[in-house]
């Protein structure tokens, strides 16, 4: 099936070309681009006249495994939606799920550096599943600095997790952040000879513990140029927080000289994560400058209303989801550190979407819950999941002017691309719109893009992407979801 979009506003953000052309797919690829581009027969021809063509966004931090985060990132403009953070192990029995079940968007998986040392301290057999990576974070067992066995013994399984199609190293510092500082380093060498990028959540920074090892960010540029490897700083908006000016810095100075250092920002003033995380002990909250009634749990809405009750869903419940504020989207101060950092140059836009739970249904999410659209009330979850690009675009392009539309499908598109063309280099043919690219476009309205979740309501789906393409199928058509579209790819690493 051919299919012509006729007279849109196309954007290259590789060649910066700005245009109003056709664009015709073909085979799953981009095969012309050109103004007057005859129909062929039995194409299917969009108009696309007065929207924008660019291509899909990739996402390089999602934690939504499912057909229902799928099509809520798919309705925010996502062609290609990676578990790069935390990862999933094994890799291979992850991929391979989500080819059984099929996935509206395109899918891949870091080795997960967490559930190795889980294994590797305490014979914890990983399963693919981020609700068992949930589960781990409060568990203080593969938390410690590893003896030099053990750390052999999950090096050598992050290198198998490579070898098996991972595309790079999930390292999840910011859970373990006692651990020696050389245990880093050594995943660092590992990286770099597998030509595989690392994707790290930094321990925390010297101003919010002076007790710290090391400070998280200074960590990970120490590492970039002392081994060479690819280091991408996650989320550096929530682990920042009011010190964004500092960690901004340092990677300016690490980048000029010449370290291989990439990072990413959501516009979003609250995090979401474990509540038994290392952080969001009692007595660390202080030093994030927030109490713990800053912090909310996603299943219930339950308000943390005093250190003692902190304590206690902690013990009894360490892997439940909460949400946790760091930064007042409603004071200009705060508004302005998630400004900076989305800002900075070459910064990626990245959700950390979180899984969609239904607390009504008691466990396990239903397989209606999963798979029906649009999707039954009461989902739960956070919503970045739903709108992390729409705001970025509302906030950046369209209310801000700091960016083009150029620049947006640079920071969207391309760039989080090119992070992963050493390590996989399929993903070469995504991020940017030239004859033989795959496929993966979104088609949207410039005046009308826009994010509609909220903490109250985070599964309202954003608005303003009139077409969605994976592969040249379509998956959103006429701004709503294809419900039996499925044509996700898995994104597998070569190292």
């Amino acid at each position: 099936m051919e299919t012509l979009l006729r007279g849109g506003r196309v954007i290259d953000p590789r060649t910066g070309s700005d245009t109003i052309s056709d664009l015709l797919i073909s085979d799953g690829r981009i095969a012309a681009i050109a103004s007057g581009i005859p129909a062929p027969e039995g194409a299917a021809v969009v108009d696309a006249e007065g929207l924008v063509v660019g291509p899909g966004f990739v996402d390089l931090h999602s934690h939504v495994h499912s057909i229902a985060g799928h099509r809520l990132q798919a309705m925010d403009g996502v062609t290609t939606a990676l578990d790069l953070e935390a990862g999933l192990m094994p890799v291979a029995e992850a991929i391979a799920r989500a080819g059984r079940e099929g996935r509206p968007l395109n899918y891949g998986f870091s080795a997960s550096w967490a559930q190795a040392r889980a294994y590797a301290h305490l014979e914890r057999v990983p399963v693919p599943d981020f609700t068992a990576s949930m589960d781990l974070l409060g568990n203080p067992g593969w938390q410690r600095s590893s003896s030099p066995a053990e750390r052999r013994r999950w090096l050598g399984l992050l290198e198998n997790e490579l070898a098996a199609g991972a595309l790079g190293i999930g390292v999840l510092m910011g859970y373990a952040p006692r651990s020696d500082p050389d245990e880093y380093l050594e995943l660092a060498r590992l990286a770099a000879a597998a030509h595989a990028p690392t994707f790290t959540h930094v321990r925390e920074l010297i101003e919010a513990d002076p007790a710290t090892p090391i400070d998280g960010s200074e960590e990970l540029v120490r590492a970039a140029a002392e081994t060479g490897a690819a280091m991408h700083h996650c989320h550096v908006n929530s682990t920042s927080l009011r010190h964004i000016d500092r960690v901004l810095g340092l990677l300016d100075r690490s980048r000029a000289a010449g370290s291989q250092v990439t990072v990413e920002a959501y516009p979003y003033g609250a995090g979401s994560t474990a509540i038994g995380a290392f952080f969001l002990a009692p007595e660390k909250l202080a030093g994030l400058g927030i109490g713990p009634t800053a912090l909310v749990l996603v299943d219930t809405g339950e308000r943390i209303a005093d250190e003692a009750r902190l304590r206690e869903v902690r013990a009894s419940d360490p892997g439940a989801a909460c949400i946790v504020t760091f930064l007042d989207e409603a004071d200009p101060l705060d508004r302005a550190h998630l400004h900076r950092a989305l800002a900075y140059p070459d910064a990626i836009v990245a959700s950390d979407a979180m899984p969609i739970a239904w607390p009504a249904s008691g466990g396990a999410p239903t397989v209606y819950e999963q798979r029906v659209w649009p999707l039954p009330e009461g989902g739960q979850t956070h919503p970045r999941t739903a709108g992390t690009f729409a705001k970025s675009l509302r906030l950046m392009v369209r209310e801000s002017g700091a960016w083009s539309w150029t620049e947006a499908f640079r920071r969207c598109s391309y760039l989080p691309a090119r992070v992963l063309d050493e390590v996989s280099p399929a993903m070469r043919a995504k991020g940017h719109l030239t004859v033989g690219a795959d496929a993966d476009l979104v088609v949207l309205d410039p005046a009308a893009i826009t994010d509609r979740a909220t903490y109250a309501d985070p599964t309202r789906p954003s608005q303003g992407v009139r077409h969605l393409y994976v592969h040249g199928t379509e998956v959103v058509r006429a701004g709503d979801i294809v419900t039996d579209a499925h044509p996700g790819r898995a994104v597998r690493g070569a190292a």
